[in-house]
Formats: C-alpha cells, sequence, structure tokens
C-alpha cells in the first residue's frame, strides 16, 4: 500500500511523544537540559555522517573522491534565497505557536518542540529516500525503520520539550505524504545523482539543527529546507532543455 510508511511514521511520533509526555511529568530539569545536550551532539553525528557518506566515494584504487561539492553549495545558496524570501522559519514558528495557543497555554517549550522535532523528522535522508521509494515502488521498508528511531526520540524530545513534539506528526504527514503522491510524477527526473545530492544537502541541515539543540549557533534551518529540492528541479530544467535541444 503506497503511503503506508508516512501512516506509520505519524503514529510512531504521536505514540512516542505520548509516552514521552508521560516521562516528562517525573523528569527533574536538570536531566531535561543534559539529555537536550546529549541529543544534540547525536543529531550532529549523525548530520556529520550523512554528509561524510554523499560526499565521498572510494575509487578503484583505494583513494577517497569528492562528489557534489558544488552541486551542495549552490543549493544551500539558492535554497537559503527562497526560503527567507517564503519567512518558511517564521512560518513554521507562528504555525507552532498558534498550536501553542489552542492547546498548550503557558508551556514555554511547546514551539521550540514543534519546529525542532519537525525539522528533525523531515530533513534526513531517510524521509527523502524512504517517501520516494514508498511512492515509485510501495516499498515502506525505510520509513518503517525510520519510524522506530523517530518514535523511541519522540519520547525523549517530548520529555524534554514538551507536547509540540506531538504535533510535529503534522508536518511529517504532509511532507513526506507529500513526496510520497509526487514520486510517480517526478519518476524520469529521480536519478541516483539526484537522489544522493537532496540526501547529502538534507546531512547538511541535520548538522545545522544539532548545532541550534546545542545553541552554539542559530541556523535558520527552515528557510534553508528548499535547498533539498533544489537538485530536483535543477534536473527536471536540464531534462527540458535538453528535451528542447535534441
Amino acid at each position: 500500500m503506497i503511503g503506508l510508511g508516512t501512516l506509520v511514521n505519524v503514529a510512531a511520533v504521536v505514540i512516542g511523544g505520548a509516552c514521552g509526555l508521560i516521562v516528562k511529568k517525573g523528569l527533574p530539569e536538570r536531566f531535561k537540559s543534559t539529555i537536550m545536550q546529549a541529543l544534540g551532539l547525536a543529531v550532529i553525528i549523525v548530520g556529520i555522517s550523512g554528509a561524510l557518506q554523499g560526499i565521498y566515494s572510494v575509487t578503484e584504487q583505494g583513494k577517497l573522491d569528492r562528489n557534489y561539492i558544488t552541486g551542495m553549495i549552490l543549493s544551500l545558496v539558492v535554497g537559503s534565497i527562497l526560503g527567507e524570501f517564503l519567512k518558511i522559519e517564521d512560518n513554521l514558528d507562528r504555525l507552532g505557536n498558534w498550536f501553542q495557543n489552542r492547546f498548550a497555554k503557558g508551556e514555554s517549550n511547546f514551539a521550540r518542540g514543534f519546529v525542532t522535532a519537525s525539522l528533525v523528522y523531515c530533513v534526513g535522508a531517510m524521509a527523502i529516500v524512504g517517501s520516494l521509494e514508498d511512492g515509485l515502488y510501495g516499498k515502506a521498508d525505510i520509513l518503517v525503520a525510520k519510524s522506530m528511531l523517530d518514535g523511541i526520540s519522540a519520547i525523549i524530545f517530548a520529555a524534554t520539550l514538551g507536547m509540540g513534539v506531538l504535533l510535529s506528526a503534522v508536518p511529517v504527514l504532509l511532507y513526506q505524504g507529500g513526496i510520497t503522491l509526487l514520486a510517480g510524477i517526478l519518476k524520469p527526473i529521480l536519478s541516483d545523482v539526484v537522489v544522493s545530492q537532496m540526501s547529502l544537502v538534507g546531512s547538511v541541515l541535520i548538522l545545522a539543527i544539532g548545532f541550534n539543540m546545542l545553541e552554539m549557533k542559530r541556523f535558520k534551518v527552515g528557510n534553508m529546507l528548499p535547498a533539498i529540492f533544489v537538485p530536483l528541479v535543477y534536473a527536471a530544467v536540464y531534462n527540458l532543455i535538453t528535451s528542447f535541444i535534441s
């Protein structure tokens, strides 16, 4: 069933978040702070490993070769300009604050939990590749594996950041569900190179989320989200131009 992976993922976030809220009641503030730092470090490591995996490949001579550096830089710059124009980060914050006023007045970390969890769950390689496989072949394996990871992390996120984490299931549904539904239309341009470049940019953004969680540097990751899809747009335009020329 196409779309099953996303539905399982949404359920995992909601169930994990609900369990985290139960744990939160008995968790002292000093534990929450330390756990948040540990999560930030873990997210940074995931981002670094994904970025290195996307950039480097091993040649037949056993040496490391770099790939997609120029494309990554171009994607980040163009995507950030577009995201800044659309004010995606501000809109995410506004949505988080709207949910807070509607469901959890007085909870100080609600919007932060919503935005942080939404970005962590949406920008990674597993979200992109898993949604594409679900839409193209009806294979939910990657998203089911992602669901397990997201469910566990949702417990920890909700225990430290509160109810906003549960509502991050909404962006997960819209984002992954949208990619899944569009996968069939985009199939002609979804080469391995395009998917690899999208995953690489997603890993770089995960690294930025980790820095945000540790409060080392504030990156507007929401405004950088369009960067993930720049390789896809480039491939579409390139194919269109070459078809006209030929």
